[in-house]
């Protein structure tokens, strides 16, 4: 059969092409544009337009490369637009405009949503909550809040259980760019409900407070080292260096070399660098008569004087000084005498009064509502049944 004009025309013209490219390991840039039909000059001019945006030495093995070729006047093919994705949200554009390369980046709009998830303790709270599909950095947040009365170390028992409502930020494409703040959280401990909210006071201050209006914020943090386990208690003990029994004054953590260690409460730092056997050794004052200790450290971040938020890195456990290896020797100091810190009484945070109590107490029903419909109803909604809900311990 005779072939149509249109179609020895349409075979004649050359259409536009799109090229995927991935970068192999070794791969240059300027190489791997080349290998795709592109002259070294252009080349180079579309490396040097990329510049403002990414470097082209953090090309990596793996990464997708996808090109358009369209034809010229005179049929030859040239690059009209390069687009290479930089992480998730990000995509590198290179276009041609005339006999130049301009670039810009295009980013994916992440949407505020939120997200309520529970995960049952079957042996450890991370792995647990990763099942369950709740992101690590809520679970770290979560850990955070509650270390002001809960030991994880100890108080972890399987059968526990995790509820959280929390702030995601997500893309169409159900891409995580990144999780918020966590607005309600439920610890069950050996069947005790430990319930926290999330509320903005009157002078715009943010904390996690108790369905009664009590804050979660104790006097001092039970652990003030992540993820790390005691290793020796407060009392008499065969000491490992020395060879004979003695009082051991405070508790130590083992953990690794490097591991950050936390101001236990909002203090003054009384004494921050080298003190005898302690090696390296911080000290704060966080009233009249109470104050905590923290010796070993590998490196000492607080200066002497400093003023220290509760929960803020002050060092990183280490083995300096008379230690076996890396731990933190932690003390609590009461009037200038160590005490056992699990036996010392801390009053707790503020309590909500007044107007704040009431704008609070309607703000924990919105909460609940809203934990409600992301769950379907499956909450243990006492709150919304009766206006005081049974005291729940937070000590």
């Amino acid at each position: 059969g005779q072939l149509s004009l249109a179609s020895v025309m349409s075979r004649a013209i050359p259409q536009a092409t799109d090229k995927i490219v991935t970068v192999e390991r070794g791969d240059a840039l300027g190489v791997v544009m080349q290998k795709a039909g592109i002259g070294s000059d252009e080349a180079s001019e579309i490396v040097a337009a990329m510049k403002d945006h990414f470097d082209p030495r953090s090309l990596r093995a793996g990464q997708d490369i996808s090109m358009r070729f369209e034809p010229t006047r005179e049929g030859d093919m040239r690059v009209t637009r390069m687009e290479m994705p930089l992480d998730p949200l990000k995509t590198l554009v290179v276009s041609r405009a005339g006999e130049e390369f301009k670039s810009s980046v295009d980013e994916k709009e992440a949407k505020q949503i939120t997200r309520a998830n529970r995960a049952k303790i079957e042996t450890t709270l991370s792995g647990s909550a990763a099942k369950a599909g709740i992101p690590q950095s809520v679970v770290a947040d979560a850990i955070r809040i509650y270390s002001w009365n809960v030991d994880f170390q100890r108080d972890i028992r399987a059968g526990d259980s995790l509820e959280v409502m929390y702030d995601s930020y997500e893309t169409k494409d159900g891409y995580v760019a990144k999780t918020g703040d966590i607005q309600y959280a439920k610890l069950t401990l050996s069947g005790r409900d430990i319930t926290l909210y999330r509320y903005e006071m009157e002078d715009g201050r943010v904390d996690y407070f108790s369905p009664e209006g009590r804050s979660i914020r104790g006097t001092l943090m039970k652990t003030p080292v992540d993820g790390a386990r005691m290793s020796s208690g407060f009392g008499m003990r065969h000491h490992p260096v020395l060879g004979y029994n003695r009082m051991h004054k405070g508790i130590d953590f083992a953990a690794p070399t490097g591991t950050p260690i936390y101001a236990a409460g909002d203090g003054v730092i009384q004494r921050a660098g080298r003190f005898g056997s302690f090696g390296n050794y911080v000290r704060i004052r966080h009233n009249g008569s109470l104050s905590t200790a923290y010796a070993h450290m590998s490196r000492i971040k607080a200066k002497t004087g400093q003023r220290v938020k509760q929960g803020e890195i002050i060092g990183y456990v280490g083995t300096t000084g008379r230690s076996t290896g890396a731990h933190l020797h932690y003390e609590v100091l009461v009037d200038n005498k160590q005490v056992n810190p699990r036996s010392v009484n801390l009053p707790t945070g503020e309590t909500l009064a007044g107007k704040e109590l009431k704008k609070f107490k309607a703000s924990i029903r919105n909460i609940d509502q809203r934990y409600a419909s992301l769950t379907d109803g499956v909450k243990y909604a006492f709150h919304m049944e009766k206006d005081e809900p049974d005291d729940q311990q937070l000590n």
